[in-house]
């Protein structure tokens, strides 16, 4: 396996195989460190982790590698991009209401929580909900592209301190 971080002037994170059982966890460290870096705020840090560990996730489920995750500075933004072979979109769930309470599931207590947690595919709902909405996906010459993006407004960097990382 080829799992490999760093910091090159493309923007690129950390690339990884099939078969990476560690794909998650580490995209989630060196997104959050490359983000800590640019002096986001922390509950910023903490959604952007979250969000990319769902993509990866994703990819890691559903898709081919090799895959790639991207942190790149675009109009007043950051967008991060996760990259996989696969040209099959994802079908998301209803985002537009995420986390609406149903009446069935109130005061079941640990149960019912833990039934909630449970149910698969709820991953692109969180990347919405905690993005405002600012996610997509898009084809790509070798397969996908998805991504969420990320306001630049806290960050205290240039586009070059970007790269240089």
């Amino acid at each position: 396996m080829n799992t490999r971080s760093d910091r090159c002037g493309s923007g690129v994170l950390f690339r990884w195989e099939e078969g990476e059982r560690t794909a998650v966890i580490t995209a989630r460290a060196v997104l959050g460190a490359a983000l800590a870096a640019l002096r986001f705020p922390e509950g910023d840090v903490e959604d952007a982790v979250l969000m990319v560990g769902e993509l990866v996730a994703n990819a890691v489920e559903h898709a081919r590698g090799p895959y790639v995750l991207v942190l790149r500075r675009m109009a007043g933004e950051f967008i991060c991009e996760v990259y996989d072979r696969s040209s099959q979109l994802p079908e998301p769930r209803d985002a537009a209401r995420p986390f609406e309470p149903h009446d069935m599931c109130r005061g079941g207590g640990l149960d019912a929580l833990s039934a909630v947690l449970a149910k698969r595919g709820q991953g692109l709902q969180i990347v919405h909900h905690l993005s405002a909405g600012n996610w997509g996906v898009r084809r790509t010459p070798a397969g996908k592209c998805c991504w969420f993006a990320l306001p630049n407004g806290t960050s205290g960097f240039s586009d070059g301190e970007l790269r240089r990382k």
